[in-house]
């Protein structure tokens, strides 16, 4: 069985939630739940109430969308795409973007490596320092396979030592990169000392660490020359080690690249090369770009069409994939709807969630629209509860108990992490699909 089918049927196997943050259960069915692989055939619309509500939706058609032209980005600059799973944490949309050609898939801790190998994803980028005993057993297990490769970052000479330490004892090499950083942001080497402390020590491991290439994470900066700048200095980095031989056998690797600033590494580090005896794979990571959002990715979206000459002449632009469906709970007094939507639902760290859609569903005699409006503008959520969700409207706003609204998020990681599963959409609301999520 290939690695593809392995995934493929392991995520057949589990049954739809009953309740929680699964999906809840049809209208008119048993309590008996499909399995994942099943939901196709039951036939269930959004728009018709077969579904609880609130859900998380995903959208096929802009799902596919984004797919190819995150594709066509990378491929336009000659680069590599790693996403970073942890936006999504779900080995369905993990599968559909290594089918899109990512090289691999980036994650940020042990745990989260273990399910994606469970999975079947065989080619991980640990971008976080991989720290404490139990943490390194779960990356040596998962060794013990020949076909998987791990690439994790160091800062510091006092985790090297505990890695090799570690790996020297279970007869194993862990391939590493060596992670820049800035002062005043998260992990990273700052200085020449430390630096030069850390390849001492990897030094010492010959058989257990392998130093494979430079990582930054270019996101803790918000002014774009530092970034640029910053860029420019991990690529000459990476030119010092290969001219120093401080770098192992194979293909050496650069990467970065979060879900704002991607443009800027692909333009800074596109064509770099470290010349004929040495293949360079610069891999981006970028994680949100699957389902956008209308908010902090949003923004970014915005600069990257007025800036980057590649997005521009694509003639399109990333869209948001992920919105959650709630209904109209109670409308307590003019102005004021409460919607049956939370904190527990939707992410509100970058803002909170944005009315789009209206629809009125046909039920009881009462009149009914054929589809989604778009929500008017002045529609807005001012607050939200553990599972309520205050939206203030202009008086007499055309409102009822039972209606149901779409939102936008802001910040899609945020708002993963808050379901086990998320039901995916045609552009009729007619549910195809559903992905689960291991958090």
């Amino acid at each position: 069985m290939t690695k593809e089918n392995n995934l493929q049927s392991n995520l057949k196997i589990r049954p739809l939630s009953p309740v929680g943050k699964g999906l809840g259960i049809a209208a008119g069915d048993s309590l008996a739940q499909p399995l994942v692989g099943e939901i196709a055939a039951q036939g269930w619309n959004l728009l018709r109430e077969d579904v609880s509500l609130p859900v998380a939706v995903l959208s096929e058609s802009r799902l596919q969308h984004n797919l190819q032209w995150m594709k066509d980005f990378i491929a336009s600059y000659g680069l590599k795409l790693a996403p970073h799973g942890k936006t999504t944490m779900s080995p369905a949309l993990f599968q559909r973007q290594l089918d899109n050609g990512a090289w691999g898939i980036t994650l940020a801790t042990a745990p989260q490596v273990q399910a994606a190998y469970h999975f079947g994803v065989r080619r991980v980028i640990l971008a976080n320092q991989l720290v404490g005993r139990a943490n390194m057993a779960i990356i040596s297990r998962l060794l013990q396979d020949p076909d998987f490769e791990c690439y994790v970052i160091v800062d510091s000479a006092a985790n090297v030592e505990q890695l090799g330490q570690f790996f020297a004892q279970t007869g194993q090499r862990l391939n590493l990169l060596l992670e820049l950083g800035v002062a005043g942001g998260r992990t990273g080497v700052r200085d020449a000392a430390t630096r030069a402390a850390v390849l001492e020590t990897i030094a010492r491991y010959p058989q257990a660490l392998a130093l494979r290439g430079v990582e930054v994470y270019e996101g803790v900066l918000n002014d774009e020359a530092a970034i640029r700048e910053f860029l420019r200095l991990a690529l000459r980095d990476l030119m010092t080690l290969e001219a120093h031989g401080q770098l192992a056998a194979g293909a050496a690797i650069l990467t970065g690249a979060g879900s704002a600033w991607f443009d800027l590494v692909a333009e800074e580090w596109a064509g770099a090369s470290l010349g004929d005896a040495r293949v360079l794979d610069i891999i981006l990571r970028p994680g949100c770009y699957l389902t956008h959002d209308v908010g902090i990715y949003k923004a970014s979206e915005a600069r990257i069409q007025a800036c980057n000459p590649i997005a521009r002449a694509m003639h399109s632009s990333l869209l948001p994939a992920l919105q959650l469906w709630a209904y109209v709970q109670s409308i307590p007094e003019p102005g004021l709807v409460i919607l049956g939507l939370g904190k527990r639902d939707a992410a509100f760290d970058a803002g909170l969630p944005v009315p789009a859609l209206h629809f009125r569903p046909h039920n009881k005699g009462r009149p009914g629209d054929e589809k989604p409006a778009p929500a008017p503008a002045d529609w807005q959520l001012t607050k939200m509860m553990d599972q309520h969700a205050f939206m203030h409207v202009p008086a007499g706003a055309d409102l009822q108990v039972g209606d149901m609204l779409a939102l936008d998020i802001s910040h899609p990681c945020l708002t993963f992490d808050k379901w086990r599963q998320l039901l995916v959409v045609d552009d009729n609301y007619t549910v195809i699909d559903a992905v689960e999520t291991f958090f």
